[in-house]
């Protein structure tokens, strides 16, 4: 791992594969590190000729985190929004797109495939909408437009998501518990939950960083991000919608919802997949995210 200086915030980032082959920019997720990105998914892609670059976005992970903002209060930010009014936020998903730009400036890379998944999809979207020239092509998995009228998550999904967990340094094990629970919960019913793997995940991010008010910060970024359909509307590299037909999180219509806001994207919906990428979809993902690259080369 490495750290780099990118927009006024510092970066952890790590690569996979050959620097000279074509770069590939991966995303992580709401509140969730670049771990995400597991070794072995990178090795597949970096085998199949990218140069593939994982890193913590900002309020993440070994990335600059903005524990001194006060704890977002989101009846005011609801209410703000409804106003009009723009909330005193400490980031925006533009300014973590930016973030995105930034590195591949930073490591002199002119342009790259951008792969990002939840909250990352979010981001490799703005990137793609807002900078055409440095994106060669865009795959959003398991994520959303913005479209107001999209329906929202399970009640139980989102109070799961939004009830604090016991910290891992006073009560490990409920820590754990509370974070196994919420990740079956989203895990789809056609692939086996790895339970130990998960566990590992979790006590590894958590002894990376653990910053219960990094998750607030970016959900409050995603809402001002607002309905972004017009900004896909304008997206001209090729793309990508990979989505879980079990994903209770972002339920099938948002993913479709995507894929018909991006002129000519291609739709991929995944029977048994809920908002998660298991081991047993990583060929399939991999196989359909260099298939999208290569359209590029076509065009």
């Amino acid at each position: 791992m490495k750290i780099i200086k990118v927009n006024g915030v510092e970066l952890a980032y790590d690569s996979f594969g050959n620097e000279m082959d074509e770069a590939m920019i991966l995303i992580a997720g709401l509140g969730t590190q670049m771990l995400r990105w597991t070794v072995p998914f990178c090795e597949l892609l970096a085998e199949r000729g990218f140069r593939v670059i994982r890193f913590d976005n900002r309020d993440a992970g070994s990335s600059t985190h903005f524990s001194h903002f006060p704890a977002m209060d989101f009846t005011a930010l609801a209410s703000a929004l409804m106003s009009g009014q723009q909330p005193d936020l400490p980031y925006t998903l533009e300014d973590m797109s930016n973030d995105a730009i930034g590195l591949l400036d930073a490591l002199s890379i002119e342009r790259a495939h951008f792969v990002g998944r939840s909250m990352g999809g979010m981001i490799a979207q703005l990137a793609a909408s807002e900078y055409p020239e440095r994106v060669l092509s865009l795959t959003s998995i398991m994520s959303s437009s913005g479209n107001p009228t999209l329906p929202q998550a399970s009640p139980d999904v989102m109070e799961m998501m939004t009830t604090p967990a016991p910290s891992p340094f006073e009560d490990e094990a409920g820590f754990v518990a509370h974070s196994l629970s919420f990740a079956k919960r989203i895990a789809g019913s056609g692939y086996p939950f790895d339970e130990e793997a998960y566990r590992t995940l979790i006590l590894e991010e958590a002894r990376r960083a653990y910053d219960p008010g990094s998750v607030g910060r970016q959900i409050a970024a995603i809402a001002v991000s607002g309905d972004r359909r017009a900004r896909l509307a304008a997206i001209k590299a090729p793309a990508l919608v990979i989505h879980g037909l079990d994903d209770p999180l972002f339920v099938p219509v948002c993913g479709e919802d995507t894929a018909s806001s991006i002129p000519g994207a291609e739709l991929m919906l995944v029977d048994g997949m809920g908002h998660d990428l298991p081991h047993q979809l990583n060929t399939t993902v991999a196989d359909a995210i260099e298939r999208t690259s290569r359209r590029n080369c076509i065009q």
